[in-house]
């Protein structure tokens, strides 16, 4: 559909669009007076070449500009819906005609029903946060919810009226934010185009606005194992540079066993036979583990938090409300399920990385992917979020056969 957008919109206007510029705005199911029935996807684009013109004079009457409540007509009705729905930041409508029904749009005879959408928590922020943007970057003239289901926190994508485009983001609660807003004040700066900038923070608001990056979520992309092997060695370098990013600190603190009890009654139902004995010997065996230097960590290191943009060769990582000083292994709690199975991607991780792990390290690594799993069980069952509990008991079972 993108391809024929761009094909379509330069044979028919002259204009040149940029397939990462299309972005998906409505999908419109329709039935026309006459019982046909298609669906229609509508796009949205801000950024173009070109000055838009008739080249097909022969189906195209004319061309112009018009606000979207100042509409011409006649309008054929179907695409008056589409506009419509997009006008109301409707993701999704329904268009069906009834046989006698003009084509033309008709106030009498409007038959568009939006679809409602659970997932979208709001079209736009409130206005207080909309003007602490506004205030950092300029008008904006488009807001997409780009929220993680999962998350509490909120974001939005905002394009500004000359075209620039940020992402503005309000955290669950006083702690992320000063997270963030520390890591990317702080340390994130070091690792260059490779994270997002800080443009503007709001500790009443517990909001920011952060520069975009590009790219796709490496969560649930494929790619083959050639370019897999080349992407994960650029994540063991990226891990380097964040730990490098500040000189180290001495050891600081143990390893946090305090909230286990709490997090293993809620797991305990859903762990698998002989996960309780194993949670507990490791928690006695961290007790004696020595304290690791401390360094910038990101906290939250995973694939779903780190874009690949495969043109650019570049991988940039975002969300660093889960920032802080630790040891470096922690860092690498989340990722290894990624290499889960993967021994050419582990060994990818370690080369770009530059070194293995000490024999201290792995111990650490065991007793925090422990920790997490059990809290990401115990955290999952409440929320009812079953890719989160799976996670946890497939981490549980891969480290029970290790040790």
């Amino acid at each position: 559909m993108v391809t024929a957008l761009v094909r379509e919109t330069r044979e028919e206007t002259g204009v040149v669009v940029a397939p990462a510029d299309v972005r998906a705005a409505v999908t419109v199911h329709h039935r026309s007076p006459d019982g046909g029935a298609c669906v229609g996807v509508f796009f949205e684009v801000r950024r173009w070449h070109g000055t838009p013109q008739v080249l097909e004079p022969q189906v195209c009457d004319a061309m112009d500009w018009f606000p979207l409540d100042e509409l011409p007509e006649p309008m054929v009705a179907y695409c008056r819906a589409g506009l419509d729905a997009y006008r109301a930041d409707a993701r999704m409508g329904v268009h069906f005609q009834e046989a006698g029904d003009p084509i033309a749009y008709d106030p009498a005879a409007d038959r568009l029903v939006m679809v409602p959408d659970h997932s979208n928590h709001g079209a736009v922020p409130k206005a207080a946060v909309r003007a602490f943007a506004e205030h950092a970057v300029g008008r904006i003239t488009g807001w997409t919810d780009v929220s993680w289901a999962r998350e509490e926190s909120r974001v939005w994508r905002a394009c500004g009226a000359e075209g620039g485009e940020w992402y503005v983001k309000i955290h669950q609660n006083q702690r992320f934010h000063q997270r963030e807003v520390a890591a990317l004040r702080g340390w994130a700066p070091a690792l260059g185009a490779a994270a997002p900038r800080l443009v503007a923070a709001d500790h009443v608001l517990r909001s920011v606005v952060l520069t975009a990056v590009g790219g796709q979520s490496l969560h649930g992309a494929v790619h083959p194992p050639a370019e897999q092997r080349r992407i994960f060695h650029r994540i063991g370098q990226l891990a380097a540079a964040i730990h490098t990013s500040a000189p180290p600190r001495p050891a600081e603190g143990t390893l946090p066993l305090g909230k286990l009890e709490r997090h293993l009654n809620g797991a305990r139902h859903h762990l698998a036979p002989g996960d309780e004995a194993f949670i507990h010997v490791t928690a006695q065996l961290a007790v004696a583990l020595p304290a690791l230097e401390a360094v910038p960590t990101h906290g939250d290191f995973q694939l779903r938090n780190l874009r690949w943009d495969e043109p650019a060769d570049t991988l940039y990582v975002i969300d660093f409300e889960r920032s802080e000083s630790g040891p470096a292994v922690r860092d690498f709690v989340r990722l290894s399920d990624a290499w889960d199975g993967r021994p050419d991607l582990f060994q990818a991780v370690m080369d770009g990385y530059g070194r293995p792990f000490t024999p201290e390290e792995e111990a650490q690594l065991t007793v925090l992917s422990v920790l997490d799993a059990v809290s990401g069980i115990s955290y999952g069952v409440v929320h009812s979020d079953p890719e989160l509990v799976e996670r946890g008991r497939r981490t549980l079972a891969r480290l029970r056969a290790a040790h």
